[in-house]
């Protein structure tokens, strides 16, 4: 009888061990476990560049410390939830997270810098996307808005391609391409340039050679890009047919003055990245979303020239 009791006794002491391993293990998964942060994504049903980026929610909640659980909604499905319809909605996809207390303290430096907004319920991602589309734009059919940095190479190869699908016929007839400058500007500051002053300096003679020599302005392009950080513009002006003597005569006046419209103009756009495409007034797009366009794959940089290597796609 009495080792039947010790028996027990050990077998009770083991299950109790057993439970509370078991329990401690329970414990430990539930802390190891990422929390779900709960994201609220609303698309654009009309436009591709509208849509969500499937990696960067996952990737927000990664960095916030927990695991994403999306819910994408259109736009028309957003404004049917009280708690939604009156927000922001000019630029689609919009990104929001369920509001708490500890998401909240993690992102109280964004919200403070403005990059994160905030009401009762959520906290708001403005312009957390590259691309995406302008609701409330204007439409501009058939108008293909290229934003460039004059010295940045990969803006150089945009320009190039559509110097080639001008020379093979490529482009369609509905189309209507239009250069456009990313450039900084601010009364105290001046013009602020990824690559310095010589690049805000060609920004302004290549609009002066817009308004001026419209019809000349590609083939200085296709001769200037052979050596775009060249200081010998005056060279590449002489070759295409340009009086680079009445350029510089208007550098200083009407060229700067051009210069601080397409900052402002850019900015109104949020585009800071070289080359960067706006699309009939409302879509912007990067190398991929372009030459997704129908008409508009030449646009994709695989499809250079034969012969040569492949080119990478990127920005500045």
């Amino acid at each position: 009888m009495k080792k039947l009791l010790i028996f027990a006794a050990a077998c009770l002491a083991a299950s109790s061990a057993f439970a509370a391993a078991k329990t401690a293990a329970k414990a430990a998964d539930a802390k190891n476990t990422p929390a779900k942060i709960e994201f609220i994504v609303v698309e654009s049903e009309e436009y591709t560049a509208g849509r969500q980026d499937p990696q960067l929610a996952p990737g927000l909640a990664r960095f916030l410390g927990g695991e994403a659980e999306v819910t994408a909604l259109t736009y028309d499905q957003a404004q049917q939830d009280p708690k939604l319809a009156n927000m922001d909605y000019s630029f689609l996809p919009l990104y929001l997270i369920k509001k708490t207390p500890d998401l909240r303290t993690k992102l109280e430096q964004q919200i403070a810098a403005g990059y994160v907004q905030e009401n009762d319920d959520y906290l708001i991602f403005p312009h957390l996307t590259r691309t995406g589309v302008y609701r409330e734009k204007e439409a501009k059919p058939g108008l293909l808005e290229v934003f460039v940095m004059s010295q940045c190479p990969f803006g150089a190869m945009a320009e190039n391609l559509i110097i080639q699908a001008q020379q093979e016929g490529k482009i369609p007839q509905d189309v209507d391409i239009k250069l456009r400058y990313v450039v900084g500007y601010t009364p105290q500051g001046g013009f602020q340039s990824l690559h310095g002053s010589a690049e805000w300096e060609e920004n302004v003679r290549q609009l002066l050679i817009a308004k001026y020599y419209p019809e000349k302005l590609w083939k200085y392009l296709e001769i200037r890009n052979k050596d775009y950080r060249s200081s010998r513009w005056d060279k590449a002006m002489e070759e295409a047919g340009i009086n680079s003597k009445k350029i510089m005569k208007k550098f200083d006046t009407e060229g700067l003055e051009l210069l601080k419209e397409e900052a402002a103009y850019g900015q109104e756009y949020n585009i800071s990245a070289s080359p960067t495409f706006l699309w009939e007034g409302k879509e912007v797009l990067d190398f991929g979303g372009v030459a997704q366009k129908p008409g508009l794959e030449f646009l994709n940089p695989a499809l250079g020239r034969q012969g040569g290597p492949a080119a990478p796609t990127g920005s500045c």
